[in-house]
């Protein structure tokens, strides 16, 4: 696997569980206990995915997740929210802001594994679509080139 994923939440502890979790998975996790952290981690480009939880002093995850998505290089970076808060209005600005998966806190280890599984699986599909759809284009414009240079050439 060797996906890199970002956890960003101000709790140490639930900071530690979830790395050894993912890496006994096979990703690399990579810790931070702070909003700002996180965006200073994601400056420098290679996480595959971000694990984010949103009750945190200073720049709280919905900040940070607003600032992912204005941000043209992260814009796609699938983020997952991990939170402890089950109201839906949380839920719904998640959403809003463009959160890939919203799961609570306590969640189960192994369908936690499975939503990131899920997630990056997605987030590949629609990375390979995208690069379909930019090789069709070329192929078009090809064609286009091609046919003026044929028409040309008969004149």
């Amino acid at each position: 696997m060797n996906e890199k994923i970002l956890i960003v939440d101000d709790d140490a502890t639930m900071v530690n569980l979830l790395a050894a979790i993912l890496e006994m998975e096979g990703f690399e996790a990579r810790k931070t206990l702070s909003g700002a952290e996180a965006m200073e981690a994601l400056e420098g480009g290679g996480i595959d995915l971000v694990l984010l939880d949103i009750m945190m002093p200073g720049m709280d995850g919905f900040q940070v997740l607003k600032r992912i998505r204005d941000t043209p290089a992260m814009e796609k970076l699938p983020v997952i929210v991990l939170t402890a808060l089950l109201e839906k209005e949380h839920a719904l600005r998640s959403w809003r802001l463009k959160a890939d998966e919203y799961v609570t806190k306590p969640y189960d280890p192994q369908e936690l594994i499975d939503v990131i599984g899920d997630v990056l699986a997605r987030s590949v599909e629609e990375r390979t679509e995208e690069r379909v759809r930019r090789i069709e284009s070329l192929l078009e414009l090809l064609e286009k080139v091609e046919g003026g240079d044929r028409e040309g050439g008969e004149r």
